[in-house]
């Protein structure tokens, strides 16, 4: 299940989620958003964690809880919608 996490600390590393989730089960992967001209953290990132029942008790024990100093959103990730097909005539 893919979570998304945001009001993040701009010093927050991808490492950082990993550590703040793995007490509730196996994560997948994490990544931090970065701004693609800066470089920096854009603030939020999404976690992927193996088992959907670990990933909502993560969402619902995390979610609105302190982080390197910032209270932070945590909620399951909307999927992305494909890309949109243009019409054709």
């Amino acid at each position: 299940m893919n979570i998304f996490v945001s009001s993040l600390s701009f010093k927050a590393k991808k490492e950082d989620l990993v550590e703040l989730f793995a007490p509730f089960g196996e994560v997948l992967s994490a990544r931090i958003i970065l701004n693609k001209e800066t470089r920096r953290s854009r603030g939020y990132g999404f976690v992927e964690m193996a088992n959907e029942t670990e990933a909502l008790a993560a969402i619902e024990a995390l979610n609105g809880t302190e982080h390197m100093g910032r209270t932070i959103n945590v909620a399951v990730a909307n999927e992305r919608p494909a890309s949109p097909v243009p019409p054709q005539e």
